[in-house]
C-alpha cells in the first residue's frame, strides 16, 4: 500500500521537529571507557580490571589523526547522550532523505 505524498510531508515535519527536540546536544565521536594496570607489584590492579575508569573521546576524521580528549568524569554522562543524540540526528536525516527520495520519485514537488 501506498502511503499518501500529505502523509509523507507530515512524518518529515515531525523528523523535523525531531531535530529541533535535540536543541544542538549533539557531538560526533566515541566515548571509550579503560582500565590501566600500574605495574607495582602487590598492586590490587594485578589481579583485578585496573584502575579506573577513565573515560577518553575519540573522533575520526577522514585523511587526518584521530583526535583523542581526556574526559573528567562529571561530564561522562552528558557525553554520552551527546553522541547518542548524534546517533539520533543521522538516522533522523537518512529518513528525511528517504522520504523526500520518495516525493522525488512521484515528480512532486518537495
Amino acid at each position: 500500500m501506498t502511503i499518501p505524498t500529505s502523509e509523507l510531508r507530515k512524518n518529515r515535519q515531525d523528523l523535523i521537529g525531531q531535530l529541533a527536540a535535540l536543541d544542538g546536544k549533539i557531538l560526533r565521536g566515541s566515548l571509550i571507557e579503560s582500565y590501566k594496570k600500574c605495574g607495582k607489584p602487590g598492586c590490587k590492579c594485578a589481579t583485578g580490571r585496573g584502575h579506573g575508569p577513565k573515560h577518553s573521546m575519540t573522533v575520526n576524521f577522514p585523511k587526518r589523526k584521530p583526535e583523542n580528549d581526556y574526559i573528567p568524569l562529571e561530564y561522562v554522562a552528558q557525553i554520552k547522550e551527546y553522541v547518542s543524540n548524534y546517533q539520533r540526528l543521522k538516522e533522523i536525516l537518512e529518513q528525511i532523505c528517504m522520504i523526500n527520495r520518495e516525493i522525488l520519485k512521484r515528480r512532486e514537488e518537495l
